[in-house]
Parts: structure tokens; sequence; C-alpha cells
């Protein structure tokens, strides 16, 4: 029978092993049997942490294996869901959930068909969002001063795109210098394309250029981070990636793809000499209009001028009416002259110093008469007081309440409109009677009105006189 407590049998040579010693031990044995291996499968459940770490799961048809890239491991793209890949690293084992897991130092996708497959699966899922829409593309501005260019400053592509400029049209350019392949590039030339638009004087156009080479090469231009700040960027973009064959992400987030980046400088800026013999031959334009014009103006002013009488025939009557003028101009003026002596002599003798001294008096003796004085206005104010009592008591003798008080009644329907006849009465059945304390309310009864008796005024009756009794005689 099997003992409830563990004790220790002389000579047995397996003691027992704590939980901790166990996993300790599986670890150390797993890290020494399985310290390099190259697994290859498909990504599963990628996520990456605040941390910085990664953690993934590599599966095939059959098993799974739990994978962690720690922060600061070189990895040149961004893991995604679907991808088949070839991890590089060493099998660990995590004590803490009794699971193994490898540990990745080198993530590489599995062939040229696995990036392809990642490549398509990343360009549906940015077109799915609207990214590569038409309407969101600008168009570029026809001469920009300030173009910016996102590429590496020791390749041949800025030489390329500098002579191209200084060849077509001269401009102010401003290069962002990005390492654009490995580690690093996508995130430089994101930072870039951002970078150019939070500048004190961004430029009008920016250009992100690359030479060409492989799909790997390429590789940064079909980022993620790349392909949104290229959406995202408030200044037009031409995307020269690669050579004419060489298409990235970055070509159909951009607002113009040109197939190189000499083709990009091309379409950045016009050809000055173009721009200088196209403003000459508008200029030869305009002077030939404005002759043209000049000329046909000349022509209809000779054929009017032609119609037109000679001068003398046209001046004649209006001399003849001048010099008629100028003689009955003297003659006029004097005439004029002795009319106005006339009338000031008459007028002179009526102004003398005694009628206007007069009339100022009698201006002083009515200016003293108007005055106004005290009893006078106190005695309109009285005569418009007493007016204005006097109607106060019409109006309230015409009150329509003043008569309640001596026993009248006014009837009115339950609406308040006074009721002013028996048919009005009966219509509205039910009616108020306002009294001078109060109001009543009352139905309305069709028929005959009832009899009141009367009462019989006693006649007073008047007392006999007392026979007066006549003094005797005798």
């Amino acid at each position: 029978m099997a003992s409830l407590v563990d004790t220790p049998v002389p000579g047995d040579n397996s003691p027992a092993l704590t939980v901790s010693e166990l996993s300790g031990a599986l670890k150390r044995s797993v890290e020494d049997a399985f310290s390099h291996v190259r697994v290859r499968g498909e990504i599963s459940g990628y996520k990456r942490v605040a941390s910085g770490h990664s953690y993934l799961t590599l599966k095939d048809d059959r098993a799974c294996i739990d994978g962690v890239i720690w922060k600061g491991t070189p990895v040149n793209f961004r893991p995604e869901d679907g991808a088949e890949v070839i991890a590089t690293g060493r099998l660990t084992t995590y004590p803490g959930r009794s699971r193994y897991q490898i540990v990745i130092e080198q993530l590489e996708l599995a062939g040229q068909g696995a990036l392809m497959a990642l490549l398509d699966q990343r360009r549906r899922a940015l077109a799915a969002e609207g990214l590569f829409a038409a309407e969101r593309k600008r168009a570029l501005p026809f001469l920009p001063r300030t173009i910016g260019v996102v590429t590496s400053p020791t390749g041949a592509v800025i030489r390329d795109i500098l002579h191209r400029l200084a060849d077509r049209c001269p401009s102010h350019v401003i290069l962002w210098p990005v390492a654009v392949q490995g580690e690093g590039a996508a995130a430089q030339v994101a930072a870039a394309v951002r970078g150019f638009a939070l500048l004190p004087e961004p430029p009008e156009l920016i250009i992100v250029a690359r030479g060409g080479g492989s799909i790997e090469d390429l590789w940064a231009f079909n980022e993620e981070a790349v392909v949104r700040a290229v959406a995202e960027s408030p200044i037009p973009i031409i995307s020269a990636v690669g050579h004419e064959t060489d298409t990235t992400l970055c070509d159909y987030a951009a607002d113009v793809r040109a197939p190189t980046p000499t083709a990009a400088a091309e379409m950045a800026v016009p050809v000055l000499a173009d721009l200088a013999a196209g403003v000459q031959e508008l200029w030869l334009r305009a002077g030939r209009c404005a002759r043209r014009y000049r000329d046909h103006g000349a022509e209809r002013l000779g054929n009017v001028a032609r119609r037109l009488p000679p001068p003398d025939r046209l001046l004649a009557p209006q001399r003849q009416r001048l010099d008629d003028a100028g003689d009955r101009l003297p003659r006029a003026l004097g005439r004029h002259l002795a009319e106005a002596r006339s009338e000031l002599a008459q007028t002179s003798g009526a102004l003398r110093p005694a009628l206007l001294t007069a009339r100022v008096s009698r201006g002083r003796e009515r200016l003293g008469a108007l005055r106004l004085r005290p009893q006078l206005i106190q005695h309109r104010l009285t005569d418009a007081s007493e007016r204005l009592a006097r109607l106060w008591r019409v109006a309230e003798q015409l009150h329509p309440d003043k008569p309640l008080a001596r026993g009248y009644a006014r009837v009115e329907a339950r609406d308040g409109h006074t009721v002013a006849s028996a048919a009005q009465a009966k219509a509205a059945n039910a009616v108020t009677l306002v009294f001078a304390d109060g109001r009543v309310a009352a139905r309305v009864e069709d028929g005959a009105p009832p009899s009141y008796d009367r009462p019989q005024a006693s006649k007073p009756t008047r007392a006999k006189p007392a026979p007066i009794e006549q003094p005797k005689l005798l």
C-alpha cells in the first residue's frame, strides 16, 4: 500500500526536482541542442508591443512554433500575417508557460515568390483604404521656384536631376539625404517626405528618386510607412524609383510617376528656352494685332473724314453768329447799365435813416408786448385743468360698469362677449350676469316670461282733522 508521505529510500539515486530545476534543465538542453536553426513557415498572429519587442507564430500545414523578435534586431521589412519567411535564430523555452519558442535573429522572405505575394497583399490592403485613388492626385505646379529631392546624396540620381534641371530651367533645389536601401531606409524616406512639409518655407514640389535595382533593393519604397507619408503629403510628389520597368507602391501613392529620375526632372519644370520663345512669339503677335487694329482704325477714320463737308462750310454759321453777338454786346451792356442805375436811384430814395429807425422802434414795441407773464401762463393752465376734469367726468359717466351701481346688470356670453339681443342670448344658452358686486352664472330658457304680481301699493289714509271748536260769543 502506497504511503501518504514521501520517505527517502537508502540507495535511491532519483531525488525529486523542483519545477524550476526541471524547467532550467529543459531550457539548457534545448538551447544546447538547437543553438542555431533556420525555420521556414508562414507568419501568423504578428504583433508589436509597446516595449518594442515583436511576437509571432510560424506555422505550416501540420505544426506551429512561437517566435519572438527582441527590440533592436535588424529586420529589412515589416512582417505581416500570411508572409512566408525563413527565420534564423535559436530555440529556447519560456518556463512561465512551459512552452518552447524560437528567438529570431534574422528574418528573410522565403524566395522571390513570397516577396511578390507580400507585395501584392500589401498593395491590395492599401488600395482598399483609398491611398491610390485617382481623385487624390494633384496637378503639378507649372514653374516651381523650389524643388525638394529625397534621395541618396552620393548616387548618380541627384547629379542627373541637377543636370537636367540646369539644362531645362534652373531652379532652387533642397536635397534631403536619405538611405535608399537597407535597414532604416524606409523610416528615413518617410521622415524626409513629412519633414519637407514642416519647413518654414516648404518647396512647391517633391521628387522621391532612386536608381534601378532588384525588388529587394527597391523594397524600402514598398514599405507602408513610405506609402502613407507620400499619400498624406500636402505637397505634390513625383515618384521616380527605379527604371521604367520597376514599379513600387510609392509610385501608386504619388501624384505623378516618372519612369526615371531624369524624366522626373523633365516633368518638374518646363524648358526655359521654350518659355522664352513662347513669350517672344506672344509679344510679336500682340504687336501685330496692335498694328492691325491701328491700321484698321486709321482706315475707318479716313473713310469717315472723306464723307464730312469742308471745315469752312461747317463753321460758317457759327462764325456769323459770333460776329452778330459781338456787335450787339456793347449796346446791350450800355442799356443794362442804364437800367441798373435807374433802379438804384429809385431804391436809394426810399432808403432813409428815419424810416429804418421807425421800423426798429415798432419792432421793439411788438417785442415788448410779446413778453410772457406768469399770470397768463397760470390762467391758461387753470382753464386746461378744468376742461380735462369735465372730460373725465363725462368719461366716467359713459363707463359700461357705471350703470351697475344703480341696480342694472350686464349679460355676457361664456367667452366674455356682451350679449346685446335676445337671439344672441338664446344662441349662447348659458350666460353670465355681471353685477356691481360680482358675477352670476345663468341659463336661458326659451318660452313666455313669467308673470309677476305686483303688490298693490296701499294708499295713504289721511287723518280726519279734528273739529275746530268755535268760541262762543256769549
